[in-house]
């Protein structure tokens, strides 16, 4: 389930930006990047309540990514009837509702996970991360195929990702039964009713900060998918860099950052035991850092050791965060509001942060990069972009390590 999951996302998010920035669409990446998060804000709490309170989990789960595969393969579809003629908004419109339903899926691909899990009487902090792996390695495998494929830069990334998505579809259907919350003749309020429980979570002083710092770095999640292949391929028009191999296979070099998640995850159970998940975040933030840091001062020649590292530090950046902060919510909620209290952190997150972050991100990008038009104007501007997301990312984090305190230790 986690490989084809990520798989689906995989076979175009690093990669969409070159294609559009190739069609005329450069000053318009950050809101196919943005209406991802712009879903987020409903669309995982909804698809969650259905979950918790009237279909099993894993249906609802199947149901999301057959709409969200037979949209893709018509965005696909459309991008290669119309050749260079391709418009941004019937473009646009179909990959919105593809993403509408594929978003939802993240958080109940982690709740379908840990019912099982728990059915099981495994521990998830030790068994989830192992398993959330292979979604790692389904990304990667769908990045590089993409790559050496030659569809990097085509509308085939999004034929392949609705295809991934068709084909979860049905392997859903296959996967445990989840059962969902049945009322128990008592009186219910109407929160209950409609299921909107885990935002009482934010009544807690605790997670309502643990929430809000969660927007403030969910904003660097979509900056590095929906514009580092356009920046590394913006070097092709610079003759000393133009037949490197990073700038000839961008989401191969990109893929590294994936490959980093692989190692990474596998670290967080003890991490997060040892060091609880204020360190644990902690260091994420300080990864974004680098992270941005590194793109800003690299090349793809004699600088590209500078791109590896930041591919390296992506993987504790990503998952020291994501993973760690759905295993935290799953350790701190009741099993009733399982599926809406993740929901609730996908708002945050990839809704809230990721929607302002890729939006605020387009204008950095398209003041100091396309308002250039010299190939190395270009490359000076997304220097200073990098360095400003890098600056942003350090005051996100000085700023946890004095307000966020105390925190539940995850543990069982």
């Amino acid at each position: 389930m986690n490989f084809l999951e990520f798989a689906v996302w995989g076979a175009y998010l690093t990669c969409m930006g070159a294609y559009l920035a190739g069609h005329g669409m450069g000053g318009q990446i950050g809101y196919f990047y943005a209406v991802q998060g712009f879903v987020s804000l409903f669309m995982p709490a909804l698809v969650g309540i259905v979950a918790d309170r009237y279909v099993q989990a894993q249906r609802v789960y199947s149901g999301c990514h057959l709409i969200a595969g037979v949209f893709m393969l018509l965005s696909g579809w459309y991008a290669m009837s119309s050749g260079d003629a391709v418009e941004f908004g019937t473009l646009f419109t179909l990959y919105t509702i593809s993403v509408a339903f594929y978003m939802p899926t993240i958080g109940l691909a982690n709740s379908v996970a840990f019912t099982a899990l728990n059915g099981a009487g495994l521990d998830t902090v030790k068994a989830f991360p192992p398993i959330r792996v292979f979604g790692t390695v389904g990304f990667i495998c769908s990045m590089l195929f993409v790559d050496f494929a030659g569809f990097q830069n085509n509308y085939n990334q999004f034929l392949v990702s609705g295809a991934l998505s068709i084909l979860l579809c049905l392997y859903a259907l296959t996967l445990p039964s989840c059962p969902v919350s049945k009322a128990d003749g008592k009186s219910r309020s109407m929160v209950d009713v409609l299921g909107l429980r885990a935002f009482t979570l934010f009544k807690d002083k605790r997670m309502a900060v643990f929430f809000i710092f969660s927007m403030l770095l969910g904003v660097s999640l979509q900056i590095t998918n929906g514009f580092a292949n356009p920046f590394i391929q913006s070097f092709g028009a610079v003759k000393e860099f133009a037949d490197t191999f990073a700038v000839q296979h961008a989401n191969a070099l990109i893929s590294l950052s994936q490959m980093s998640e692989t190692l990474c995850i596998l670290l967080i159970p003890f991490c997060m035991k040892r060091f609880g998940i204020k360190n644990v975040m902690l260091i994420a933030m300080v990864a974004w850092v680098l992270r941005f840091g590194l793109f800003g001062l690299g090349n793809p020649s004699d600088g590209v050791w500078m791109f590896v590292l930041s591919m390296i530090v992506y993987g504790v950046a990503f998952d020291f965060f994501n993973v760690s902060g759905a295993l935290y919510v799953d350790q701190v909620t009741d099993s009733s509001i399982r599926s809406s209290a993740q929901g609730l952190f996908m708002i945050m997150t990839n809704g809230i942060g990721a929607t302002a972050g890729t939006l605020i991100a387009q204008q950095v990008v398209n003041h100091f990069v396309y308002s250039q038009s010299d190939a190395m104007a270009q490359v000076g501007g997304w220097s200073t972009t990098w360095l400003i997301f890098a600056g942003y990312a350090l005051v996100v984090a000085a700023l946890f390590a004095i307000i966020f305190k105390n925190p539940v230790k995850v543990e069982r």
